[in-house]
């Protein structure tokens, strides 16, 4: 099979398509053929060498796929040979066929395959993040940093779904103002050119709110405490910026606020039964079009290093999608 393997970590052009044998899955695996995956920050990590769960070269990247179950391990039971699945593979995605855990393959309906292009990463996190980690309930208030981006436009459609006051949208530049409107968003702040605290504590006639969401860390995490109401829920999930946050203690005990991390590759890895509890639920709200994927931007497997260099813009998007197999 065609895959992209990486013999070395280092710029774009080490992502080359070369002949692989084809995986197969053992007693509870499945062998999927790969209609899509797409592009995370975590693959850019994983081919520079600064992704530490990816292990050494040789490998292949990628973190989730849309695809066809073309085989399956004796002891696997909710999953057939010929659904379409979305999936988390046990060794990348940027490939024709791969292999996942079965805890780890949630099947979706046929009919409406093409809602799921992107949408494995984006739906669980986001929805997991809201639901389960920051405890939301109807009718509070939540800002989403990096609002339009693949997990901030999916964010901001659950947020609402599930009866959010306010969604307020933070982006880096003004160009992705209207990306995050588009998905939903009551407001948006460019951090990069706006007083973010004076706007958002505008916006919600002088409370602050509930919740955020925070993929960015550094000043972003400092400055989310002068708009976190008491008792609110700050949940970081990562770390774009590059730079760790220092939070002062003192900002908490008193204001009974509470500081939450959340990793899906480490619930992926340590707890999977927990992102298939939910599975149906995010289902759902992809089938019935009450969450949306955005796309960004599309790339066939050979144009690999094209789609990275588009991610590393920082110019993108919603989410890069990488076409592999036609369907």
């Amino acid at each position: 099979m065609k895959a992209i393997l990486i013999d070395e970590f280092g710029d774009t052009d080490v992502l080359k398509v070369k002949t692989v044998e084809k995986p197969v899955p053992n007693d509870n695996e499945v062998l999927i053929k790969v209609i899509s995956t797409s592009v995370n920050f975590a693959d850019i990590k994983t081919r520079i060498g600064k992704y530490h769960a990816a292990g050494p070269p040789p490998l292949i990247i990628g973190l989730e796929i849309l695809g066809i179950v073309e085989e399956i391990g004796s002891q696997v039971q909710h999953t057939n040979v010929g659904d379409y699945v979305i999936a988390f593979p046990k060794k990348g995605s940027y490939a024709e066929y791969t292999v996942a855990d079965a805890m780890l393959t949630y099947p979706i309906p046929a009919q409406h395959y093409r809602k799921f292009h992107g949408a494995p990463l984006v739906a669980f996190t986001a929805y997991y993040l809201i639901k389960r980690v920051a405890r939301f309930e109807k009718n509070e208030s939540i800002v989403i940093h990096g609002a339009a981006g693949g997990v901030g436009t999916t964010a901001i459609q659950i947020a609402k779904c599930l009866g959010a006051k306010y969604v307020i949208g933070t982006v880096s530049r003004r160009s992705k103002v209207q990306e995050a409107l588009k998905a939903g968003a009551d407001y948006v702040v460019v951090l990069n050119e706006e007083n973010a605290t004076g706007k958002i504590m505008k916006y919600t006639n002088g409370n602050g709110v509930d919740i955020i969401l925070d993929s960015i860390a550094g000043e972003v995490t400092e400055n989310s405490f002068d708009y976190l109401k008491k008792y609110g829920r700050l949940v970081i999930f990562g770390d774009s910026s590059g730079t760790p946050a220092n939070i002062k203690s003192h900002l908490l005990h008193s204001s009974c606020r509470s500081v939450l991390g959340y990793s899906i590759g480490s619930m992926r890895n340590d707890q999977p039964q927990l992102l298939m509890e939910v599975s149906k639920e995010v289902i759902s709200l992809i089938a019935e079009d009450k969450v949306k994927i955005h796309i960004g931007a599309e790339f066939q497997l050979e144009h690999a290093p094209q789609a990275h260099q588009f991610m590393e813009s920082r110019n993108a998007l919603g989410k890069i999608i990488i076409h592999i197999n036609e369907v």
